[in-house]
């Protein structure tokens, strides 16, 4: 079976794919891919199924190693990658010779880097999925040097382009849709969520991104003191603790919270909310 050495892995990379669902009820959580349109992309452009494994890297600095030819890409927040030392493109389909090491800088913007391989990272499935569940425990252990990963068989399918034409992964304000609900008549000022400015904090992670009030807006505030039964948290809720700064539950959230949700980050937006940096300002948009 075809693998590939990790030689360096950053600040922290993990495996991942689209999630395990339909065990909610066990209270296991769905993980996955923090930007889910990233590891989709990479896996088209290798040929692979779009749910199969990669390596989500945080902020960049993986070293890695080709035990046999292999072809790769790069998606997500955009890091200047080498192939023995020479420029490859990113969200490109980079062809990788046995002995050759492939090196990823840091990304000057962006948070997450996916690595996706032709054939996909295949260790063994728990619960149907291979992703890291930050949250459980869940899942492959993050990865180490000297860690050997199994590349899975060939797809039949070809990789039908070079090159994805894709926006950069952006530094400067993030204008972030929600839908408001399930517990906005639990805030005096539920507007203040779409009025004020937001940073994301530095106490953030998978699991979600804190929310930093900027300059002197706002602060939700709730209708009373009453704490509400626990209940189910979907993937993008808002939920405010009583301090009034907000965090947006992300990948490896919990699966239920007590806390009132005011508002929930639209689908479309949440990938895009996953590569938010602590300390780039968010701007909230009612939908």
């Amino acid at each position: 079976m075809n693998s590939l050495e990790i030689l360096k892995t950053g600040p922290l990379s993990l495996i991942q794919d689209l999630g395990r669902t339909g065990h909610l009820r066990s209270g296991v959580g769905v993980s996955g891919a923090a930007d889910r349109r990233s590891l989709q992309l990479g896996n088209r452009l290798v040929g692979n199924a779009e749910d199969a494994a990669g390596i989500e890297i945080l902020m960049g600095g993986l070293r890695l190693r080709a035990h046999q030819l292999m072809t790769l890409a790069f998606t997500g927040a955009r890091a200047q990658a080498y192939r023995d030392g020479v420029p490859v493109g990113h969200s490109s389909v980079i062809v990788v010779n046995p002995g050759q090491v492939v090196r990823l800088d840091y990304a000057p913007s962006g948070l997450r880097t996916y690595l996706t391989v032709r054939g996909g990272i295949a260790v063994p499935e728990i619960l149907g999925s291979r992703s890291t569940d930050t949250l459980s425990g869940i899942g492959p252990a993050p990865l180490k040097p000297n860690d050997v990963l199994p590349i899975g068989p060939i797809p039949a399918v070809f990789p039908l382009v070079d090159v994805a034409p894709v926006h950069q992964v952006s530094g400067g304000t993030l204008g972030i849709r929600v839908v408001f609900g399930p517990r906005a008549d639990q805030f005096v000022n539920p507007e203040a969520l779409t009025a004020g400015r937001w940073a994301v904090s530095t106490d953030s992670d998978r699991i979600g991104a804190r929310l930093d009030r900027v300059g002197t807006d706002a602060l939700l505030q709730r209708a009373d003191g009453l704490e509400l039964p626990t209940e189910g948290l979907a993937l993008g809720s808002i939920q405010v603790p009583p301090s009034g700064q907000p965090v947006a539950f992300l990948a490896d959230h919990p699966i239920t919270g007590g806390y009132p949700v005011v508002a929930v980050v639209t689908d479309a937006d949440i990938d895009r909310l996953g590569q938010a940096r602590p300390g780039q300002k968010i701007r909230f948009v009612g939908n």
